[in-house]
């Protein structure tokens, strides 16, 4: 019903749309069904699947908080793909979500599929050590400026376990005097999407 709502709401398909995942927590003060701790929120909780195309939400799952971010986001975006695709068949799709949602399974759905996307990726040695002339020359911009400083970088990456292939990876390094702290380095996976617009 969500979907057709979203669908219903345009007069034309759109030439591209971006699907947002999400998970977040519901916090629980009783003895409820399936109640568990979850250490990055602090308390009992359930940790529901969120799917939104701009303000408008398509999909939600409800879900115990004993289990990755990203259970059960494969079914739902499957499901969803499909609904869009059968009004829209040449909307181009992209599928965005934090680093919770950077999993094998997902990415290479999306490539199978003809659906961009771009996850966050969390930092390692490996990755760091890649970004470091970036992340140098972003302290550099930004001392010889005074003002925020960003850097882009692009490379290819696989892990050493955990990916199938190598991937294209996209990583911002940047100086904000504002903020602690103030060098800051984002990276993220993506598929055929210009990521510099994303991150």
């Amino acid at each position: 019903m969500l979907v057709d709502i979203y669908l219903e709401s345009h007069a034309t398909a759109p030439e591209r749309i971006v699907l947002d995942l999400d998970a977040t927590d519901i916090p629980l003060y009783g003895h409820q069904p399936e109640r568990f701790f979850h250490g990055y929120y602090d308390s009992y909780c359930y940790l529901p699947l969120y799917i939104f195309a701009g303000d408008q939400l398509l999909g939600v799952r409800l879900r115990p908080a004993n289990q990755d971010g990203a259970a059960g986001s494969l079914q739902e975006v499957r499901r969803l793909v499909a609904q869009i695709r059968r009004r829209w068949p040449t909307v181009k799709i992209v599928l965005r979500g934090d680093s919770g949602f950077c999993r094998e399974e997902l990415m290479n759905w999306c490539e199978a599929n003809q659906v961009d996307y771009l996850f966050g990726l969390a930092r390692n040695q490996r990755l760091t050590s890649i970004i470091g002339a970036q992340m140098h020359q972003a302290r550099l911009l930004h001392q010889t400026t005074g003002k925020p400083a960003r850097i882009f970088a692009e490379f290819s990456y696989q892990t050493k376990k955990s990916w199938s292939c190598a991937r294209r990876v996209v990583a911002k390094a940047e100086y904000l005097d504002k903020r602690e702290p103030p060098l800051r380095g984002h990276l993220a996976a993506c598929r055929a999407v210009g990521c510099a617009g994303f991150i």
